[in-house]
């Protein structure tokens, strides 16, 4: 097992799979009126977050409480951070409070890769600028496999936001690793070429969004990040609803096996119609529970649990 959890492209189809089974294992557990396990007692388990965050943060924290880790959550805001600490003194600090694992949030693209040069303990990505989310696509994974029952072969269309999405980049590197074909569709303007082609060899490139739903079993929406947006990528948000949002209209052109999935948090009534995300074919609540089970088998098997 590898150390370090900083980049999907860290995780061959056998790490990866082994993954998505102890997730598997753990979730069985989770339906227990005692959900907790002693894998991880006397382990100390981070939070670093300098990006704000619900779901991931909750889910990180929760999966560590499961496995009886001790949890230490640290934010940004109101700490030493504010007035001048750089990253480094911060892991130094961590390191010298004996961090067994550190989960990273940060708005800068590879500080995780920084942050595993300056501690002995396990790094886990939690998002990094633009750059990856690697625990997003493993739950992403193991909710389609879930439903699926597989993801060698299947058609995933990604949709929208790829230019802003770390989500969209994790995605496409751990399921073109696991046999799945992943098509990045949207605006010119938010699918750079270069990207697509660097992150995997097979991925295809469409700027239909009809013409790909009909052979597509999985459709993956993504949430337009305004905030990280300095110029103007499309003309408005109605003209890009009408162009790349999935309504109920879209919906109906998929196959009736096809599932519907968003990373959260959601833009409601542009990329995604309410209908569609309460739908039996939205996925998107079950991804925030197969998120801690993810994330308790990622942990605990980075942990050295056996």
């Amino acid at each position: 097992m590898i150390k370090h959890l900083r980049s999907a492209g860290d995780l061959d189809a056998a790490t990866a799979t082994l993954i998505l089974d102890t997730a598997a294992e753990m979730a069985a557990l989770s339906g227990r009126e005692v959900k907790k396990l002693p894998a991880l007692r006397g382990r100390t388990v981070v939070n670093l977050f300098y990006e704000d965050s619900t779901r991931t943060r909750i889910s990180f924290e929760a999966a560590a409480k499961r496995l009886s880790a001790d949890v230490i959550n640290f934010s940004a805001k109101g700490s030493s951070v504010s007035k001048g600490e750089s990253l480094k003194d911060t892991a130094l600090t961590l390191q010298a409070m004996g961090a067994d694992a550190v989960v990273i949030r940060h708005s800068a693209s590879g500080a995780p890769h920084r942050l595993s040069n300056w501690v002995d303990g396990s790094v886990v990505n939690a998002g990094d600028g633009t750059h990856e989310h690697p625990t997003q696509a493993l739950l992403d994974a193991y909710t389609m496999r879930s439903r699926l029952g597989r993801l060698d072969g299947l058609k995933v269309a990604v949709v929208g936001d790829v230019l802003h999405s770390r989500v969209a980049r994790s995605n496409v590197l751990l399921l073109s690793t696991l046999g799945a074909e992943v098509t990045l569709v949207g605006p010119p303007t938010l699918i750079p070429l270069d990207v697509a082609a660097a992150l995997s060899k097979t991925t295809k490139v469409s700027y239909d969004l009809d013409s790909v739903l009909p052979d597509t079993d999985v459709v993956m929406m993504l949430r337009v990040q305004t905030e990280r947006m300095q110029d103007s990528y499309f003309p408005s948000a109605r003209e890009y609803s009408r162009r790349y949002g999935l309504d109920v209209t879209r919906m109906r052109k998929l196959p009736e096996h096809a599932i519907v999935m968003h990373p959260g948090p959601m833009n409601r009534g542009m990329e995604i119609a309410p209908e569609v995300a309460d739908s039996p074919r939205s996925t998107i609540v079950e991804q925030v529970a197969n998120g801690v089970s993810v994330r308790m088998a990622v942990l605990y098997l980075l942990l050295g649990g056996k």
